[in-house]
C-alpha cells in the first residue's frame, strides 16, 4: 500500500459521517425558525414553530436518524422554507443524503413543507391512511403509501415506520430506530404535563389502548420525542396512556 494511500484511508474513517466526533456546530442549530438538537449518537430532534388559531404559536417536533452518510427525517417543519431550512443542515452540514421524508400524519405540522422535499427529490412515505387523507384535504401528497409497517435503511441500520392504531388521528404512525432505541411519537404522543391538545380529528375512545400497544411492541425505547414540548422517557407513554384511559 502506498504512503498517500494510507493517508485517504485514515482520512475516511476519521471524517465519515457516521465515525466524526461531532463538533460543536453539528451538534447543535438554532435560528429564528428552526432548532435542531443531538439526543443520541445518530438520532437529532428537529424542533419548527406554526402559528395556529386555537393555540397560538406552537412549537412542532420532528426526527432526524443518520447513519453512514445518509438519512431518514420524521415530519416536515410546518412551511417550506423551514424545511429548505432543514435539508440545507442535513446535506451541508452532517453531510448526509436524505433518502426519506416521513409524515407521520396528515396534519400540516406533519406535511406542511413536503412540497420543498419533493423539489428536492427526496423520497415520501406515509401510512395509506395519510395519503387518502392528504388528498382529501388538499395537502401535499406524500408518494409511497404502506399499511401497518414498514422499514428503511439508514446506512446498515434500519429504521421502522409502524401503524398501532388510532389516537391523535386515523392515521397516525411511530418512527423507531432500534440501535439507540428511540422513538418518534409525533402527535400520539404528549409530553409530561400537556393537556389534551387538537381533539378535531382523534379518537379518544381508543387513543390509550394504542400506546399500550406501542409499549408491548417496543420495550426497550428508552428515549421518546412527542409531536410537541419536550422528548424524555417512556414516562411519556406512561402520562399519554393515562391521560386518554377510558
Amino acid at each position: 500500500m502506498t504512503k498517500s494511500l494510507k493517508i485517504v484511508l485514515i482520512g475516511f474513517f476519521l471524517f465519515g459521517c457516521n465515525t466524526i466526533k461531532p463538533t460543536e456546530k453539528q451538534k447543535k442549530y438554532k435560528s429564528n425558525t428552526l432548532a435542531i438538537e443531538k439526543i443520541a449518537d445518530h438520532v437529532y430532534q428537529h424542533i419548527s414553530y406554526m402559528d395556529t388559531k386555537s393555540f397560538g404559536k406552537v412549537s412542532c417536533n420532528g426526527m432526524i436518524v443518520f447513519n453512514q452518510q445518509e438519512a431518514v427525517i420524521f415530519d416536515t417543519p410546518a412551511d417550506n422554507q423551514t424545511s429548505l431550512e432543514l435539508i440545507n443542515w442535513v446535506q451541508n452540514t452532517l453531510h448526509c443524503k436524505i433518502k426519506a421524508i416521513v409524515p407521520t400524519h396528515f396534519h400540516e405540522d406533519c406535511l406542511g413543507g413536503l412540497e420543498e422535499f419533493q423539489k428536492h427529490n427526496i423520497p415520501s412515505y406515509a401510512n395509506n391512511l395519510t395519503i387518502t387523507l392528504a388528498k382529501a384535504h388538499h395537502f401535499s401528497i406524500p408518494q409511497n403509501g404502506f399499511d401497518k409497517h414498514m422499514e428503511l435503511k439508514v446506512g446498515n441500520e434500519k429504521v421502522i415506520i409502524a401503524y398501532l392504531g388510532e389516537g391523535h388521528t386515523k392515521d397516525n404512525v411511530i418512527g423507531y430506530f432500534p440501535k439507540e432505541n428511540v422513538m418518534f411519537g409525533g402527535c400520539l404522543i404528549k409530553e409530561i404535563g400537556a393537556s389534551k391538545g387538537n381533539l378535531n380529528d382523534a379518537n379518544t375512545n381508543v387513543w390509550s389502548a394504542t400506546v399500550l400497544k406501542l409499549k408491548e411492541k417496543y420495550p426497550h425505547t428508552k428515549i421518546v420525542i412527542p409531536g410537541h414540548g419536550q422528548q424524555g422517557g417512556t414516562a411519556l407513554l406512561d402520562y399519554t396512556q393515562n391521560l386518554f384511559k377510558q
